[in-house]
């Protein structure tokens, strides 16, 4: 989950940079580190954090906490998604986002972030 995260915060804070690159060279360089972040480390992140995911479930059953988390944790693999349609997107040189919109992107998993662990934390009945 941490990889995942990790990968989930630092993906869009690269296409910031990448949105504001001038020179092909740069633009090629972000490339290469966006899809291997993408592919390398949160692709395989996202498929642990659901295996283990449902072990919970296998363990603890489907609780009102954990059916929370799942429906959040369902969220971030929509966003993570979307990050690999953006990724696309920069592939081919079509991004259609300013480095502001992407600044903004890059905030949605704070927040899946702070009501995870607020359920982890806190296992509301």
């Amino acid at each position: 989950m941490v990889t995942w995260f990790a990968g989930l915060f630092y993906l869009p804070r690269l296409y910031v940079y990448h949105a504001q690159a001038e020179d092909q060279i740069s633009k090629d360089r972000f490339k290469i580190m966006e899809r291997k972040l993408f592919w390398g480390i949160m692709t395989p992140g996202a498929i642990f954090t659901i295996i283990f995911g449902g072990l919970l479930i296998e363990y603890h059953g489907m609780s009102f906490w954990l059916q929370m988390k799942i429906l959040l944790v369902f969220f971030l693999v929509l966003y993570h998604l979307w990050c690999g349609a953006l990724l696309q997107q920069f592939k081919v040189d079509a991004n259609n986002h300013g480095h502001v919109w992407y600044r903004i992107f890059n905030e949605v998993p704070v927040i899946f972030l702070v009501l995870i662990i607020y359920l982890v934390v806190y296992k509301p009945i």
